[in-house]
């Protein structure tokens, strides 16, 4: 056990458990970075880029990376390896559309997790959006589980009753609380150098503010969970606990996603859009394009895209974009 190792057992005991490498560090440009840097370990050779854009600390504590993430296609599909990368602080820290994340120490969770899939299911455009949705969903799943643990269930007595306590995703990759961003998810593919390699990787960055006070809130529209909900634990523990949690709830999900793609993302759809924020409300899509749209979010349709009503009565598919509640 290297050094990275036993910083990472002392501070993330139950995350160390459950999930297969578990990378600590005080402070990185972005644990996504490094997550994709691991990854790359497993497909020598390396881009030579590689270390410079991790950094040097970083490029060393994914030495070795390549054992993490099994043989093959059979490993993957039966048990998805993962991989979790934590820092307290980042400098560049990002999300969709290169929007930086906000960062401090004790105040907010930046958690990276990394794995492999069968390219197949990564690259498949009629099912590759539920990704996205897996790990918006994983996320409600741990933090669900880890409130009801820790006796923090309830939400606090200042919320008028009528608030929706309720943890729900915007489309496509927000968590929201009481109509306000409480975090978000950034999904990255890595593909592998060789054209025949059967597997691809997945990186999943989740930020999360869980400690935030009220004046350091980056928006208005953003939140915090000790606004809401408590008593909560330390915010170091919760955050393991939290990580911890997404590790074990993306496997299984992971897990059933590359058995049955197809009859699990039928599932999905209904499991998200009961808990989608978007669905019914008036939006805002920004495309890829340039273009606006603005209407009503009226679908999630089976590759997980969204329909908007345009205010002229013209259904718009978005796939990609920028879409916001107005």
């Amino acid at each position: 056990m290297n050094g990275n190792e036993s910083e990472a057992m002392r501070r993330l005991p139950r995350t160390c458990r459950a999930a297969d490498r578990v990378l600590w560090f005080d402070e990185v440009d972005s644990t996504n970075t490094v997550a994709r840097r691991l990854l790359a370990e497993a497909w020598p050779p390396v881009d030579a880029a590689g270390p410079d854009v991790a950094g040097t600390a970083a490029a060393a504590a994914c030495a070795g990376g390549a054992g993490v993430f099994g043989d093959g296609v059979a490993d993957a599909v039966a048990e998805p390896p993962i991989a979790v990368i934590v820092a307290d602080s980042q400098t560049a820290g990002h999300g969709r559309l290169g929007r930086q994340w906000v960062s401090r120490p004790g105040e907010s969770s930046m958690v990276s997790f990394a794995t492999v899939l069968p390219q197949s299911l990564v690259t498949d455009s009629r099912v590759n959006g539920w990704l996205q949705m897996i790990a918006g969903l994983a996320a409600i799943d741990a933090m669900t589980a880890v409130l009801a643990e820790t006796g923090a269930d309830r939400c606090c007595a200042s919320h008028d009753p009528k608030d929706d306590c309720a943890l729900m995703l915007k489309w496509p990759n927000d968590v929201f609380l009481h109509g306000r961003k409480l975090g978000g998810i950034l999904l990255e593919s890595v593909m592998p150098p060789a054209a025949d390699t059967p597997m691809a990787g997945l990186v999943i960055g989740i930020g999360l503010n869980l400690n935030l006070p009220a004046d350091h809130l980056p928006t208005e529209q953003a939140t915090s969970l000790q606004l809401h909900r408590a008593p909560l634990p330390d915010p170091l523990e919760l955050r393991d606990r939290i990580a911890a949690g997404t590790v074990t709830a993306l496997r299984s999900r992971m897990r059933t996603f590359a058995v049955d793609p197809t009859d699990y993302a039928v599932a999905l759809r209904d499991e998200t859009e009961a808990l989608c924020w978007t669905l019914g409300r008036r939006v805002e899509a920004r495309m890829t394009d340039g273009s606006v749209t603005r209407g009503v979010a009226t679908a999630l349709n089976p590759d997980a895209s969204l329909t908007v009503r345009a205010d002229d009565g013209v259904d718009h598919v978005v796939r990609t974009g920028d879409v916001g509640v107005l």
